[in-house]
C-alpha cells in the first residue's frame, strides 16, 4: 500500500534514527503493558488490609513469579521472566492512624537480546513503593471521645496511588499530601505532591524519561452523593519539573516543557440494582514546546521551537451489569475517545510532536485505562470501544470455586484520520480489533494463580506491518 506523507515523512525519522524515538517508544508501551498487569495482579495481595479492621499491628510478605512474553510494533518479540519479594508493615490505631510501609525487591530475566535497555535486566535497586500516613477525624472522635461527628477531614500523606474519576485524567503514584474534608453528603478532596523519579513518562523522546521523572500535581475535586448517584467535577493542574529536558539527535537540539491543566466532569452510581455505570469528561488546556525539526528530503533541519496552548478533549463512559446467578457473572462495556492533532509526527511526544505556532489538540492525561494487553494505545487520537465478560463458572464446587475466567473484546479507531497515534500508521481511521482472555484463580488463601493472552489483529490499511501482535502474562503469588 503507498504510504500517506505524514507517514513517509515519520519513516524518514525512524530510518536516520532507528534507536530513537521507535525504540523508545516500544518501552514506554511496555512499561504501561507492564504497569497494568501488575496493578491486576501483583499488588492484588494488599487489597484486603482495610482501615476498616482494627489490628493494631500487621505484617506479612509475598512473593510472586511472573512471565510475560509480547510483541512490539516492529514484530520483535520480548520475553522475561519477573521475580518479587515483597514485604509490607501496617499499624493501625482504632482504626482512626494508619502508618503503612511496603518494599519490594525485585529481578527481571530477559530473554537473551529482548531487554530494552541494559539497566533492564538482572536485580532492580530495592524500592519502598507505598509509604503513608492516614488520620480519620471521624473514628479518631469515636475512639477517643466515645461520639460520632457529622463530619470528617481525612489527611494522607506519603507515597500512594491516587485514582480520580474512572482514571482519565490521574491514576498515578504520588508523592505528597492528599485530604478530602466530607459533610452532608459532598467531598472535596485536595492533592498536593510530585510524582516518584522513577515513573514512566508519557513523552518517550526526553532523556531520561523512564527513569527520572519529576512532574507536579495540585487539584480539588467536589462530588456530593444524591442517594447512591455520585457526580463529581475537578480541576487539576500538572507541571513540569524535569531537569532532564533537553536533548541532542544528529543536527537537532530539543528542549522539553509540558505544562497543562484539566477540568472534568463526571458521575458514579447504579442505574438499577444490578447495572452500574461511570462517566468522565475532561478539558486540558496549558502550554508546551514545539516540534523541533522539519524534514527537507532524507535530512531533518533544526527549526526554532515555539510554546504552544494545548486544547484537547477526552471522555470515557462505562457500564457493567451484573446477573442474578450464583457465578458472580458480570458483563461490561466502555468507550474511549481523546482528540488528536493533525500536524504532529507522534500524539505523545516532543521531539516529532505539535508543529510551531498552531495549537496542540492532542490529548494527554496521567491516567491508567484499560485499552487491551496486545496493543495498548496511549489515550491520545483514540477512538476505542470495548465489551467483555467474566463469570466463576465452578461456584461452590471445591478447589475451583474461586476460578474466574473472562474476556475483554476491543475495537479501535483514531478519532482524527491524519493525525497520529503512538507508533507510525497511514491516514486511514479503524486501526484493529483484540480479544483478550483472562483467568483468575486463588487456590487457597495464600497461593493465586493469574494469566492473561491478548492478540491484537491490526488493519493492513493502516500499518504497513500487519502480522498479528501477540502478549502472553502468567504469575503466581504465594503470601506469607
Amino acid at each position: 500500500m503507498k504510504r500517506s506523507g505524514r507517514a513517509y515523512i515519520a519513516a524518514v525519522v525512524l530510518a536516520i534514527f532507528p534507536l530513537g524515538a521507535a525504540a523508545q517508544s516500544n518501552l514506554e508501551r511496555f512499561n504501561r503493558q507492564l504497569e497494568q498487569i501488575n496493578r491486576d495482579t501483583v499488588l492484588q495481595p494488599d487489597q484486603h488490609l482495610s482501615l476498616e479492621q482494627r489490628t493494631l499491628f500487621d505484617y506479612g510478605a509475598y512473593f510472586n513469579f511472573g512471565y510475560l512474553s509480547t510483541d512490539d510494533n516492529n514484530d520483535d518479540n520480548h520475553g522475561m521472566r519477573q521475580y518479587n519479594l515483597v514485604g509490607y508493615m501496617r499499624a493501625n490505631f482504632d482504626g482512626a492512624q494508619e502508618v503503612f510501609l511496603r518494599g519490594a525487591l525485585q529481578y527481571q530475566d530477559f530473554n537473551p537480546g529482548d531487554a530494552f535497555e541494559p539497566g533492564d535486566e538482572g536485580m532492580q535497586d530495592p524500592q519502598m513503593d507505598r509509604w503513608f500516613y492516614r488520620f480519620d477525624l471521624q473514628r479518631y472522635n469515636a475512639a477517643k471521645y466515645g461520639k460520632r461527628i457529622d463530619y470528617n477531614l481525612t489527611f494522607e500523606g506519603g507515597r500512594d496511588l491516587v485514582i480520580w474519576g474512572n482514571g482519565l485524567v490521574l491514576s498515578q503514584e504520588i508523592m505528597g499530601v492528599n485530604m478530602t474534608g466530607s459533610w452532608g453528603g459532598s467531598d472535596l478532596t485536595m492533592l498536593a505532591g510530585v510524582t516518584p523519579t522513577d515513573t514512566v513518562d508519557f513523552d518517550s523522546t526526553r532523556p531520561h524519561f523512564n527513569d527520572n521523572t519529576k512532574r507536579g500535581f495540585y487539584g480539588m475535586m467536589l462530588s456530593h452523593d444524591f442517594s447512591g448517584q455520585k457526580p463529581y467535577v475537578y480541576g487539576l493542574i500538572q507541571r513540569d519539573y524535569n531537569t532532564e529536558d533537553q536533548s541532542q539527535t544528529g543536527p537537532v537540539t530539543t528542549d522539553f516543557d509540558y505544562n497543562s491543566y484539566y477540568l472534568g466532569i463526571g458521575s458514579t452510581g447504579p442505574i438499577t440494582d444490578r447495572l452500574l455505570y461511570g462517566v468522565e469528561a475532561a478539558y486540558e488546556g496549558g502550554d508546551t514546546l514545539s516540534n523541533s525539526f522539519v524534514v527537507g528530503g532524507p535530512f531533518l533541519t533544526p527549526t526554532p521551537q515555539t510554546r504552544n496552548y494545548i486544547q484537547a478533549l477526552a471522555a470515557d463512559a462505562r457500564l457493567d451489569y451484573l446477573f442474578p446467578d450464583e457465578h458472580h457473572s458480570k458483563m461490561s462495556a466502555e468507550v474511549i475517545v481523546a482528540s488528536g492533532d493533525d500536524d504532529r509526527l507522534s500524539t505523545t511526544n516532543t521531539f516529532g510532536g505539535n508543529k510551531p505556532n498552531t495549537p496542540d489538540r492532542a490529548f494527554n492525561g496521567f491516567g491508567l485505562l484499560n485499552t487491551g494487553l496486545a496493543f495498548a494505545p496511549a489515550v491520545s487520537n483514540l477512538l476505542a470501544f470495548r465489551v467483555g465478560g467474566s463469570t466463576f463458572p465452578f461456584s461452590g464446587k471445591g478447589a475451583l470455586k474461586r476460578l474466574q475466567l473472562g474476556t475483554d473484546i476491543f475495537l479501535y479507531n483514531k478519532l482524527t484520520e491524519r493525525a497520529p497515534i503512538d507508533e507510525q500508521t497511514n491516514d486511514v481511521t479503524y486501526l484493529g480489533w483484540e480479544p483478550d482472555f483472562y483467568l483468575n484463580w486463588q487456590v487457597t488463601s495464600d497461593f493465586t494463580f493469574v494469566a492473561r493472552y491478548g492478540l491484537f489483529f491490526p488493519s493492513s490499511a493502516a500499518f504497513q506491518n500487519d502480522d498479528v501482535r501477540q502478549y502472553l502474562y502468567f504469575g503466581a503469588t504465594y503470601a506469607f
